[in-house]
């Protein structure tokens, strides 16, 4: 991940129980995809969200992108079965 976007989203254990949050927000990684997979413009969670930039929807992209590419693998459960 770009070392600027790096430097917007911590973790400390003291805030939101240690999820990644964008620097000096409460605001989680987690809230900013769930908004983007509900539809949500980057606009309307700007908006919502005064005190982010359009960067930190890019961090918490990134951040999520890098996550992904650990050795895990998450599968998929078919729900429909």
């Amino acid at each position: 991940m770009h070392n600027q976007l790096q430097q917007l989203v911590v973790s400390d254990p003291k805030v939101m129980m240690g999820k990644p949050v964008i620097a000096g927000t409460r605001i989680t990684v987690e809230l900013i995809l769930e908004n983007l997979a509900a539809g949500e413009t980057p606009e309307q969670i700007l908006e919502a969200h005064p005190r982010l930039k359009r960067e930190a929807i890019q961090a918490a992209l990134a951040f999520a992108a890098e996550a992904l590419r650990s050795d895990v693998i998450y599968p998929i459960v078919d729900k429909a079965s």
